[in-house]
């Protein structure tokens, strides 16, 4: 993310509202294909908002200079965090690799 972020400024972004992330986006796909390999996971609506707003965060803070502080990263983590969405039900299942098949 903090590469993204950090590539958009080099590349003369002046605006987190330049900032868009679609699903079509390199972003979006690169973290889909990180936790989601096979794509047997379907990937919920809120995901891209997240993405996109985790990469503003990251950029406020870098063109903040807020990287050259210690653990500038938690608060990133902080405002991210107020948007989880819960656990859907079946990841709790200990068998839950073998419900990908049903749904």
């Amino acid at each position: 993310m903090e590469k993204y972020a950090r590539q958009a400024i080099a590349e003369g972004c002046k605006s987190i509202d330049d900032l868009v992330v679609t699903t079509e986006s390199e972003l979006y796909r690169v973290l889909n294909l990180h936790y989601n390999r096979n794509n047997q996971i379907e990937v919920p609506d809120n995901f891209r908002i997240v993405v996109q707003a985790t990469l503003r965060e990251f950029y406020k803070s870098i063109v903040a200079c807020k990287d050259s502080e210690p653990s500038w990263k938690k608060a990133i983590y902080k405002v991210i965090a107020r948007m989880d969405d819960s656990l859907p039900e079946y990841f709790k299942s200990p068998n839950w690799m073998d419900q990908l098949g049903d749904m």
